[in-house]
């Protein structure tokens, strides 16, 4: 029920007090009246008991605001007409406090209409006053006309419509302010109800993201529980690494076709850099006139709306989550703060990805070298221990046999003796020449080196050393001059050619060609060997690393083609391989000019 119709309805039950008490004092209190009076009591009387009849009525049965305002002043002006009528009546009495009634429309005024109610209703009131002064002198002679009788209860009534319509004023000012303040606080509690609702949704999101630490499990979980929060056609994560932006995981509309994870975009021209910048989200609510390099992509897939939120590791911006739309300002504003507090979380979850993913591949390495050392290990006992015997056992045969041995045979245990001396000092050799490359103490001599003739040489002395597979050299046209150290390019060659030929078959050829192309001399040595698999062409230039191809493989500790590469690179070119199973395999040595 209103306010307006309570106050009608506690006005109604008044009345109807009041309405008893009239009838009391009408028909009971009062014994004599002059003559025609008591009519006129009885007349009002019953006038009040209509009125306080339909007052009832209608307190209980109008509903409309405006209604209530009207029947308020349209009581007010009847319970002030019953008043002032009983006031006409019983004015023939000097003595009777009848003229206090005038106080109960005055109460009833500043009730309804405060300050200016307790004020406007003295006026009246001593208007009326004064015409029942002015009729009881005129009427009942020879009473004379007693300003008195109008100042004092017009005085009163004007102090008391001033304290009570001040209180009443006061009293609707602060039902006021709590009313307010009862709205405010519904709306606080409706934001708070808002604001446990997202923090539910991020942390189901932070959940999702931490309930595995690979990132395709993790994001996976991410994106499901996203997607039920706030729905996309496209969703994409992407990193700042090396002043570049790096898309690290998509889902939706074009992820596979369009920036694609892996894929590289410059930072510059792009959402990110806004983003950076701001270190807010940003929205944009319509994508039609494209204002950053990569949204012209997102309108060919038919999306115009997007938003775009920092990832947050502390206060660096490390990368961007973004949520992409078909319809032009479909995000609220509610969806935008829930993504605004998932980049602080994607963030940390991102590094804690990353670097989870960098000590698993630092463990894998580790694994990887400790597997490879072991194998050195193996491989430089076994390689030690092979031409040591050999040393140990010519040795004590010409000590103990030297008489008994013919000249050739002393010749034979003598060139054993060198060719298993030189195999230790090679194997000794490569393992220092990778301890002073780690150490980066692996020294150079540069000069001015003829590699055509570098080549000739390289393939001469290979050729020289073994009768069973041929080498030839092919230098086409005159090559220009490299800057390098001629013994360590022609240790990296004799490694490459030495390879190809323990992996060639009897009678075949190994093909050493040079040839200058844009600004690099290009070194191939090629073989018809066994081949390589693709996924072993990595191993063979990491540090130990040997391959078993075929039923032919050389013996060594396999530092060689590490060091190559090293040498290679440290002239600022480089060394790769293009190999098939059966088919061979190529080495390309490229120097620049």
């Amino acid at each position: 029920m209103h306010r307006s119709s309570l106050t009608e309805v506690s006005m109604a039950w008044v009345r109807v007090l009041a309405l008893v008490f009239a009838l009391l004092e009408v028909g009971v209190f009062k014994e004599r009246y002059p003559a025609g009076y008591e009519r006129w009591a009885w007349g009002i009387t019953g006038v009040f008991a209509a009125g306080t009849v339909a007052f009832i009525l209608l307190a209980y049965t109008v509903p409309s605001r405006v209604t209530w305002r009207r029947i308020g002043f349209a009581a007010l002006v009847f319970d002030s007409a019953v008043v002032y009528g009983y006031i006409v009546v019983f004015s023939y009495e000097l003595e009777t406090p009848v003229r206090q009634l005038v106080f109960i429309p005055l109460i009833e005024a500043a009730l309804r209409y405060g300050v200016l109610g307790g004020i406007a209703m003295p006026i009246v009131s001593a208007i009326a006053l004064i015409s029942i002064e002015s009729w009881r002198k005129d009427r009942f002679d020879p009473m004379e006309f007693d300003l008195d009788r109008i100042a004092f209860p017009v005085g009163v009534q004007l102090i008391l419509g001033v304290v009570a319509g001040s209180l009443v004023t006061r009293l609707r000012e602060e039902r006021k302010r709590a009313s307010a303040r009862a709205a405010e606080a519904e709306e606080l509690r409706d934001e708070l109800g808002r604001r446990a609702d997202i923090l539910d949704a991020t942390n189901r999101c932070a959940r999702a993201l931490s309930s595995s630490l690979e990132i395709e499990h993790a994001f996976a979980a991410f994106i499901r529980e996203l997607r039920g929060l706030v729905p996309f056609e496209r969703m994409a994560i992407v990193l700042v690494e090396a002043g570049n932006i790096r898309v690290f995981a998509t889902s939706g509309a074009g992820a596979d076709t369009v920036f694609p994870p892996g894929s590289l975009i410059t930072v510059t021209g792009s959402i990110l850099e806004a983003v950076a910048a701001k270190g807010q989200t940003v929205y944009r609510e319509d994508m039609t006139e494209p204002q950053y390099v990569e949204e012209p992509e997102f309108l060919e897939l038919g999306l115009r709306c997007r938003v775009v939120a920092p990832l947050l590791s502390g206060p660096e911006t490390i990368g961007a989550i973004s949520l992409v739309r078909r319809d032009p300002h479909s995000f609220r504003a509610v969806e935008i703060e829930l993504l605004g507090l998932l980049g602080r979380l994607v963030g940390s979850a991102v590094q804690n990805i990353r670097a989870y993913e960098a000590e698993r591949e630092t463990v894998e390495e580790l694994r990887k070298l400790s597997a490879l050392r072991a194998d050195f290990v193996s491989l430089v006992s076994h390689e030690l221990r092979s031409p040591m015997a050999s040393v140990i056992g010519s040795a004590r045969t010409l000590q103990q046999r030297w008489r008994e041995l013919s000249p050739e045979q002393r010749e034979s245990f003598l060139d054993l003796i060198a060719h298993e001396t030189a195999r230790l000092a090679e194997l000794i050799g490569d393992v220092l020449d990778t301890s002073r490359i780690e150490a980066g103490t692996f020294s150079y001599s540069f000069d001015d080196v003829d590699l055509g003739e570098l080549v000739r040489d390289s393939a001469a002395v290979a050729a020289q050393a073994q009768d069973e597979v041929g080498v030839r050299a092919v230098v086409r046209d005159h090559l220009p001059l490299v800057r390098g150290d001629r013994n360590r390019l022609r240790q990296v060659l004799i490694n490459l050619i030495d390879n190809a030929v323990n992996y060639s078959p009897a009678g075949d050829e190994v093909r050493v060609e040079a040839i200058a192309s844009d600004g690099m001399v290009l070194i191939e040595v090629r073989d018809r060997g066994p081949g390589i698999p693709s996924e072993h062409q990595k191993v063979i230039f990491e540090k130990f690393g040997r391959v078993a191809i075929g039923d032919k493989a050389k013996p060594g500790t396999g530092l060689g083609l590490f060091i190559a590469r090293s040498i290679a690179e440290a002239h600022g070119g480089f060394l790769e391989v293009q190999s098939a199973p059966d088919n061979g395999a190529v080495f390309t040595l490229s120097l620049p000019v």
